[in-house]
């Protein structure tokens, strides 16, 4: 599935719960705006650490080549974090499938 596509229903999902929990006004749709930039970022992050790998090469002030942590895996961690954030204040949370709990894989 295309980014933008994935994108889209993300958003258009969010949205929905909101409107099905009665979480209604600007200030929310402005807070699953702000889930959907992060979910940009996220994914640039995990592209930058499937092109440069978790581990890159730096070069120091003084000029030495070596191998550092890159920054986005980090980062990753952070802003995965965030939206995590973001969805409890708006009030989603994962939804609970009416069914047989034995039924489960």
């Amino acid at each position: 599935m295309a980014a933008k596509s994935l994108r889209k229903k993300i958003k258009v999902d969010l949205l929905e719960q909101l409107e099905r929990n009665g979480t209604v006004g600007q200030y929310y749709q402005d807070l699953v705006s702000d889930y959907m930039q992060l979910w940009d970022v996220k994914n640039m992050l995990i592209d930058d650490i499937e092109k440069r790998g978790a581990v890159v090469d730096h070069v120091s002030n003084t000029g030495k080549s070596n191998r550092k942590k890159n920054d986005s895996v980090g980062e990753l961690v952070k802003v995965n974090d965030r939206m995590v954030k973001l969805l409890d204040a708006i009030g989603i949370t994962p939804a609970q499938v009416d069914g047989d709990p034995s039924d489960e894989m």
